[in-house]
């Protein structure tokens, strides 16, 4: 069994680029950029940050390019895909990029709530409250009387 799954949460670095290829399929990229936090032997905290490229094609392309910008906090799932090509100089090169299938955006900066207007918002004065009994009903479907 093989598995290539990656998952990120951080922060888009450059505004999404979105293309078609001559078949006319949108492809779309961008960069995230996440954050290591640890503390070292001698007790100081250190930060480094890793840069990752990212690719979507199709509707999902048209979905980050027109929602996502620089700064956006955003989760990203997909695979792993590396490429490499021979450069002008002869220098084999590589890139390593994430080929997106879903992406969430995170800002709560009301961006969400704003650019969709359906989309569940952390305002909580609308929500209704539900009480759960606490005592089982008679209609209740206990364990044991289920035939299987």
């Amino acid at each position: 069994m093989n598995l290539n799954k990656a998952m990120i949460i951080g922060n888009v670095t450059r505004d999404p680029e979105l293309k078609s290829t001559p078949s006319g399929q949108n492809v779309v990229s961008f960069s995230v950029a996440t954050n290591l936090v640890w503390t070292d032997q001698s007790g100081n905290q250190q930060k480094k940050a890793e840069f990752h490229n990212v690719i979507a094609w199709r509707k999902l392309a048209e979905i980050c390019a027109k929602y996502l910008k620089k700064g956006s906090k955003v989760y990203i799932e997909g695979r792993l895909q590396t490429t490499d090509w021979t450069g002008n100089d002869g220098v084999k090169r590589y890139r390593t990029e994430i080929v997106a299938d879903n992406m969430i955006m995170l800002d709560n900066k009301g961006g969400a709530s704003d650019q969709f207007p359906n989309y569940p918002s952390n305002n909580r004065q609308n929500e209704e409250i539900i009480e759960i009994p606490e005592e089982p009903t008679d209609d209740e479907i206990k364990v044991e009387n289920i035939p299987f």
